[in-house]
């Protein structure tokens, strides 16, 4: 068989596999510490309307200033939205601070 031709089946067949596979949707959903209950509730809407269209959500709560001396806001306020989202979504990465941002992912739940 020519090298040639072995490279260009093989590389054929890695395209064909790259086409078969499901590529999984991040959206992200930004917060503040202070954010109103009407927009919290906006919020969460949009989240549960993408985790059933099935993508991911990355949920980031972002400090300004001095507000990140309390991340037990963030925390508390991505404990909210996890539970609100409870019945469409399974929590993928716990909530952790980064820097200025809290963060936390989730998928969603499988049928």
């Amino acid at each position: 068989m020519d090298y040639g031709k072995f490279l260009y089946e093989r590389a054929r067949k890695e395209r064909e596999a790259r086409k078969a596979q499901k590529q999984m949707e991040v959206k992200e959903l930004r917060l503040r510490p202070k954010i109103a209950a009407h927009h919290l509730d906006y919020k969460i809407r949009q989240a549960r309307q993408w985790l059933e269209k099935g993508a991911k959500v990355k949920v980031t709560v972002h400090f300004r200033g001095r507000e990140v001396t309390y991340p037990e806001l963030g925390q508390q306020l991505l404990t909210t939205v996890a539970e609100s989202l409870a019945d469409v979504s399974d929590i993928e990465r716990k909530p952790k601070l980064q820097g200025f941002s809290m963060q936390m992912v989730l998928t969603p739940k499988r049928s």
